[in-house]
């Protein structure tokens, strides 16, 4: 079983940057590809940035892609986000996620075994 837990949401100025970071359990994290959704209200959950296993190979949604930045502490089973420039648009519950099975459709929340329970991110403009 894996857990993850989600932390550094906040209420910031637009502009402004944010830290999250997601702690997760068990043996299979460094194994594993990590990634990050986010969900809107009244918006489906959408995805942010993942980061491959090994090779730590980046992918992200055109819409952050320049100002959020993932990476992953394989020693301490953390994975971060960290957000430069937020938008007002940004705002959203930021959940960070773990694939056991090697997809390589990073991109789809259906591929995604376990889940955080969400970080609320709120930039004022």
């Amino acid at each position: 079983q894996v857990q993850l837990v989600e932390s550094g949401g906040g209420l910031v100025q637009a502009g402004g940057s944010l830290r999250l970071s997601c702690a997760a359990s068990g043996r299979t994290f460094s194994s594993s590809t990590m990634a990050w959704f986010r969900q809107a209200p009244g918006k489906e959950r959408a995805f942010v940035a993942a980061i491959s296993p090994s090779n730590g190979r980046t992918y992200y949604a055109t819409s952050v892609n320049g100002r959020f930045t993932i990476s992953r502490d394989d020693k301490k089973n953390t994975v971060y986000l960290q957000m430069n420039s937020l938008k007002p648009e940004d705002t959203a519950v930021y959940y960070c996620a773990l694939d056991l099975g090697y997809s390589t459709r990073y991109y789809s929340s259906l591929e995604y075994d376990y889940w955080g329970q969400g970080t609320q991110v709120t930039v004022s403009s």
